[in-house]
């Protein structure tokens, strides 16, 4: 091992540029945009190689934590390979959405290699999650900003679509929701990692919810009022359900601190539901979930109510196009160019995403892409439970507990949406899927070894 003051602040100043980088994600409208992939696969290959570079001059062990990395790392990599088949091989029936989507999937796979490689230490993890948080606080205050002013802009342009809706600076209030769930997940994850140790006292629980802690919890405020203002149902109901099962979860697990953990959750869900939602279009949001329809009412021939979701019916119709190569799949990126062919007159609009991300990778990646995915996050969530039931250190359980609402949050919200086709929001998926591994493998501080889970580190 090489050490030298001059790669440690190479190394630092290549993690800042990784934060950077996450900040920057979903400034343009979620980089949803042909020159804002490109721009972001340049910005990880650019750290990547810097970031190997130093590797190969410290000649440093990693440690266990970025070896256990590495077989969900593989697994990404073999979803990226299949994409290189489809798109070789004549596969694909759209072979320049295929290509594009294998640049970004190389891309998420160097942003897991950076996250994992760097994000080692207690710190550095813990400046992760503030970024994350950071990040979501911008796009809630923004969006919300924006649509109780009247302006409606995004960064780049004026907005056409949601308007009285909060999307911050993405196209779609879901892709705003999807991504405010990661981040206010970063920040539930952040609280509960730093909550005192030692034996329960009201005054503790008081300084975490009202104390220095106070930043993150504001936080989450300003993110749950924009997730209400964005009036995404299943964005949501997705983020609501996953705390109440994970944080369900945590509190059986987690006996010694059981009174504690229930205290902070219910504040979260109580006070951020029933108070502060309450003025910030929380009746709106019911609404929109009672009157939701996916089908006409018909009654004796005659149509009483028209649908007011074609999501239903784009779902329905893609069936089919799922039956027509289940195991090879249509080709990476292709929904958009295979999809027209079993629209039909009842869907009068264009759909470029099947608004069921399930649906879509397997229709575009077959089964043989899809496993590789299924298992990458599969193996994920199990490391983030993992360090959810790590009793002896409170900082290593709570980062899990926040990767695991998430990890789940996205999955539910993927059902009715397509949340991990957006660059922005697939990005800081991938980070809180690395984040979950280094809950269980991280140095506690700069002088422990790499390898220490011995210590009572609470």
């Amino acid at each position: 091992m090489i050490d030298h003051p001059r790669l440690d602040i190479a190394e630092k100043c290549l993690f800042a540029g990784l934060l950077a980088t996450l900040v920057w994600l979903p400034l343009p409208m979620g980089s949803n945009r042909d020159w804002a992939v490109g721009l972001f696969i340049l910005l990880v290959g650019a750290l990547s190689i810097g970031w190997s570079i130093i590797q190969l001059v410290r000649k440093e062990s990693l440690g266990t934590g970025f070896r256990r990395a590495l077989l969900p790392l593989g697994l990404l990599l073999l979803a990226q390979l299949w994409v290189l088949i489809q798109w070789l091989g004549g596969i694909s029936r759209d072979p320049g959405s295929t290509f594009q989507y294998l640049m970004l999937g190389i891309g998420y796979c160097l942003l897991y290699l950076l996250v994992s490689g760097m994000a080692r230490t207690r710190r550095r993890i813990s400046l992760l999650l503030g970024v994350l948080v950071f990040s979501g606080v911008f796009q809630a205050f923004f969006g919300t900003f924006m649509t109780l002013s009247g302006v409606e802009w995004l960064v780049l342009e004026a907005k056409r679509f949601h308007v009285g809706h909060a999307t911050g600076t993405f196209v779609n209030r879901n892709h705003l929701a999807g991504y405010l769930e990661l981040s206010m997940a970063a920040g539930i994850g952040l609280l509960m990692a730093l909550r005192d140790g030692g034996r329960f006292r009201w005054a503790r629980l008081v300084e975490t919810i009202m104390g220095p802690k106070m930043r993150v919890r504001l936080g989450l405020v300003i993110m749950v009022i924009a997730l209400v203002m964005s009036h995404s149902r299943m964005g949501n109901t997705a983020f609501f359900a996953s705390l109440l099962i994970v944080g369900g979860a945590f509190v059986l697990i987690d006996r010694e601190n059981r009174l504690r953990n229930s205290l902070i959750l219910a504040s979260i869900v109580l006070i951020d539901i029933f108070i502060i939602s309450q003025y910030f279009g929380l009746d709106q949001l019911k609404e929109r979930l009672v009157n939701t329809r996916l089908n006409d009412v018909v009654v004796d021939g005659n149509v009483i109510l028209e649908a007011n979701e074609y999501r239903g019916l784009v779902v329905e119709h893609a069936l089919p196009l799922a039956k027509e190569n289940p195991i090879i799949g249509q080709g990476a990126g292709s929904f958009e160019a295979v999809f027209p062919r079993f629209a039909g007159r009842e869907i009068p609009l264009h759909y470029d995403h099947a608004h069921n991300d399930f649906l879509q990778f397997f229709i575009e990646f077959g089964l043989i892409g899809c496993l590789p995915l299924v298992l990458f996050v599969g193996l994920s969530m199990h490391y983030a439970i993992k360090a959810m039931r790590q009793r002896k250190s409170l900082y290593r359980s709570g980062v899990g507990f926040g990767a695991a609402i998430g990890i789940l949050s996205l999955m539910i919200h993927s059902s009715t949406d397509f949340n991990l086709q957006i660059p922005a929001n697939a990005a800081t998926y991938i980070v809180l899927c690395a984040l979950a591994v280094a809950a269980n493998y991280h140095r506690v501080g700069p002088n422990r070894p790499v390898d220490d889970e011995r210590i009572a580190d609470s």
